[in-house]
């Protein structure tokens, strides 16, 4: 996992995240945290998440609503997207801080036969199960 940050101000109102279509591999951005940070003032400000539908027709949906006063700060308990993914602040000025983590899962390397959490060591120490006496 890779950590991701960035942050939206009045200058700067939008982040892009873009990964390379071409390395067979599958991306997931997940945002855990979207908060104001120093200088911000008791105004709304709204996140958007701008990503692409099916038809590829732009979509903007809205992910936070801050306000110093009464919610300066929002846990997403890692909100899944799909890159490329754009952050926009759709109101306010911030700054708004994100946070979150990128995810890369080479697909050649993906197998059903694995886990890494469960390895063969791990099950030769498990007692057998004996059939129940009746």
């Amino acid at each position: 996992n890779l950590l991701l940050g960035c942050e939206l101000t009045a200058s700067t109102k939008s982040y892009t995240f873009q990964v390379d279509e071409e390395d067979n591999s599958d991306h997931i951005l997940a945002l855990s945290v979207v908060c104001l940070t120093d200088g911000a003032k008791d105004e709304c400000n709204v996140v958007e998440v701008v990503g692409r539908n099916h038809e590829n027709q732009e979509i903007a949906v809205p992910v936070a609503n801050l306000k110093l006063s009464c919610q300066p700060l929002l846990s997403l308990d890692n909100f899944k997207l799909q890159p490329p993914v754009t952050f926009r602040l759709a109101a306010g000025s911030g700054p708004v801080r994100l946070a979150g983590w990128h995810r890369i899962m080479h697909r050649e390397d993906v197998s059903f036969e694995e886990d890494d959490d469960f390895s063969e060591e791990d099950e030769e120490d498990l007692p057998p199960i004996m059939p129940a006496k009746k």
